[in-house]
C-alpha cells in the first residue's frame, strides 16, 4: 500500500482536479460517475494516465464500467433504499468468513472447546471491527446463531460416550430419566445440536460461559457508535 500509494497519488489529484467521486485502497480505486457513457470516457482518461504517464499496467480482468451495486470494494458492495446509498457486506465476505468458521468448529478438530472458542473470538471480533459499519441487521444474528449451533455439535461429539452424555445432562438440569433416553438417540450431531432439548440445555448463555462472544452484541455496539 505505502508504495501504491506513492505511485498513483498522481491518479488522485488527476480525479480531484476533475472533481470525481472516488474511493481508493493501495491500488484497488472505484470511481462513481453517473452515468456509463461518463464512466466509460473516465476509464479511457485514466487509463491514459496510469499506462501513459506512469507506465503501469491495467488489469483488465478486475477492470470494468458497471453499475456500482454489482461491485465489491474491500469486501462491501452497495445498495440502494429509502434516503439512498448504503454499503453492505459482499456476499463473498460472508462466504469467506463461514468457511472459516466452518473450519474451526470442524467436529473431528481435535482442539479443546476453550482454544476453538478461543480461535473463534479472534476472528469475529476482527471480522466485526472491519465490517461493522455496514447494514447487516438481518444477516449478523442469523450467522451467530448458526455458530453457537455448530459449538453445540461439537459439544456433542466431544462428550462421545453415553455415559459421558447422561451424566452432563444430569448435571445442566435435565431429569434422569429423560438424559438416558436422550443419549441413546440416533440423531446425527448436525441435527441433534438443534434439538428442543439440548438448544434448552446448552443454551445462549452456557455457550457465552464458555467465552464466546456474541457476533450479534459486537456488531450492534460497532455499528451504533
Amino acid at each position: 500500500p505505502f508504495f501504491a500509494n506513492i505511485m498513483l497519488d498522481e491518479v488522485d489529484k488527476e480525479l480531484e482536479k476533475r472533481g470525481h467521486r472516488f474511493c481508493r485502497f493501495a491500488d484497488d480505486c472505484n470511481i462513481y460517475v453517473k452515468s456509463k457513457k461518463a464512466g466509460i470516457r473516465v476509464m479511457a482518461s485514466i487509463r491514459r494516465v496510469l499506462e501513459g504517464v506512469l507506465k503501469l499496467r491495467v488489469n483488465e480482468n478486475k477492470s470494468t464500467v458497471d453499475f456500482v451495486t454489482r461491485r465489491k470494494f474491500l469486501g462491501f458492495s452497495f445498495y440502494f433504499a429509502k434516503g439512498g446509498a448504503n454499503i453492505r457486506i459482499h456476499e463473498k465476505s460472508y462466504k469467506r468468513f463461514t468457511n472459516k468458521i466452518r473450519k474451526l468448529t470442524n467436529r473431528n478438530k481435535g482442539i479443546s472447546m476453550e482454544y476453538r472458542v478461543y480461535m473463534i473470538n479472534q476472528l469475529t471480533i476482527g471480522w466485526i471491527n472491519y465490517f461493522g459499519i455496514a447494514k447487516a441487521n438481518a444477516k449478523i444474528p442469523k450467522i451467530d446463531s448458526w455458530i453457537r449451533r455448530r459449538l453445540r455439535s461439537c459439544i456433542w461429539k466431544q462428550w462421545k460416550k453415553v455415559k459421558t452424555r447422561g451424566r452432563n445432562l444430569i448435571k445442566l438440569g435435565l431429569p434422569t430419566y429423560k438424559a438416558w433416553e436422550y443419549t441413546n438417540t440416533r440423531k446425527g450431531y448436525w441435527r441433534i445440536s438443534k434439538s428442543p432439548i439440548l438448544d434448552t440445555i446448552l443454551n445462549n448463555k452456557y455457550i457465552e460461559n464458555l467465552g464466546y462472544k456474541s457476533i450479534s452484541k459486537r456488531y450492534q455496539l460497532i455499528h451504533n457508535s
